[in-house]
């Protein structure tokens, strides 16, 4: 696959057919609010859906049941041994360079201050760590899990904020496209797996290609339950970073939203770190992982911690050599990483399971104006635009 600006501009001009329509419909006939209500009762998969449920969400819905056909379950399981075994770094990846990325776009940082508001910053964080946590476990695809159904509202929270732009005239499609299209939802996809790789390459986490490769595969699984038009979306990491490079291209830069958004997030972190001491670390954290031009463009302010911060690959490196060749030291460093996901899950959600709700209207001040085997390891692919 072959990623042009022809073939990028192409993918501008499109959403979600499916999700689309049924979030128009509901709008039409007034069932939103319906819908919503209801819609808090289907939490886990296979559960009944409710009485009263209106006809196009219940069509929906039993379309959108099930993962894609050609997912590869061996692969599947790869990636969620992968995450168990990485899931403190991918979580951290995830927090401090995916997110502070998508802010380094303008139109997804205004686009995320819709879905969020610039005053609730945690609310997406929440979603995000809760939404990668019930993809990761071992029944995700399986009755009882948390996953499909919140891929499913995620997916017409999507369609709904496309409805709202689109109907309000509050979006210039012409210029930017449609709102969140094709090639961000990609771009997107990118940012959540490709770069999460490239964050634990540079964090000095040891990799293999095979544990990689198939982190990413999920990630497409993903997509492809979000809406993701399954012909475009690269099959491979060098597909990937060829797609990632061209999107960054084509679309990076600062904005005063994209600032707004870091300062939050830097502040929101800097709530959960205990004590002031290491406030810092967090700006210097997500400078080093998303580098000094990207970080300038968001007002991610230096500190002194720009250069302690360089000596955590070391440290990891060190720890991870002990995981490598220690049972034990592999035992306690997983226990360890996944008692620190949980403490930054429970500390965004305050206890609470996050509903992917669809929104009725986009209020002014949210803001649009106008356990892996560690050998072959693995080595990013190259850059493939200067």
């Amino acid at each position: 696959m072959t990623c042009t600006e022809a073939s990028m501009d192409a993918l501008r001009q499109a959403g979600d057919e499916l999700a689309d329509a049924t979030v128009a419909a509901l709008f039409e006939r007034g069932q939103v609010g319906t819908f919503n209500t209801l819609m808090r009762y289907v939490s886990t998969a296979g559960a009944p859906l409710p009485e009263g449920l209106p006809d196009v969400a219940r069509e929906y819905l039993e379309a959108t049941r099930t993962p894609p056909s050609w997912v590869d379950w061996s692969e599947m399981e790869k990636a969620r041994l992968f995450f168990i075994d990485n899931n403190v770094h991918i979580s951290t990846a995830l927090s401090f360079a995916s997110m502070p990325a998508c802010y380094v776009v303008p139109h997804v940082a205004k686009l995320l201050s819709a879905t969020h508001g610039l005053k609730y910053p945690s609310k997406r964080m929440a979603e995000t760590g809760q939404f990668t946590v019930y993809l990761m476990q071992p029944d995700a695809f399986e009755a009882g899990s948390r996953f499909i159904p919140a891929a499913q509202k995620v997916r017409l929270l999507h369609a709904s904020i496309r409805h709202h732009l689109g109907r309000d005239n509050r979006w210039d499609t012409d210029t930017l496209g449609v709102p969140i299209c094709q090639e961000d939802m990609i771009g997107g996809q990118m940012f959540f797996s490709l770069l999460v790789l490239d964050s634990l390459h540079r964090l000095n986490i040891h990799m293999s290609q095979e544990g990689a490769e198939a982190y990413y595969y999920a990630w497409r699984v993903v997509g492809a339950m979000l809406g993701v038009d399954q012909r475009a979306v690269p099959k491979t990491l060098d597909e990937a970073r060829q797609f990632l490079d061209l999107y960054m291209i084509r679309h990076i830069g600062p904005s005063e939203e994209g600032a707004h958004l870091t300062r939050q997030l830097i502040d929101l972190y800097e709530e959960i770190v205990p004590g002031t001491f290491f406030d810092p670390i967090v700006s210097a954290l997500i400078r080093y992982l998303i580098g000094d031009t990207c970080a300038d463009w968001l007002d991610v302010p230096h500190t002194p911690w720009d250069t302690v911060v360089k000596a955590v690959p070391h440290l990891l490196g060190v720890l991870e050599t002990i995981e490598d060749r220690s049972p034990l030291g592999a035992w306690a460093l997983d226990r360890l990483g996944h008692l620190t996901t949980v403490f930054e899950l429970s500390s965004l959600t305050r206890g609470r399971v996050m509903h992917y709700a669809i929104p009725e209207h986009l209020k002014k001040d949210y803001g649009i104006s106008s356990a892996m085997p560690r050998i072959r390891r693995w080595t990013p692919p190259a850059a493939t635009v200067s």
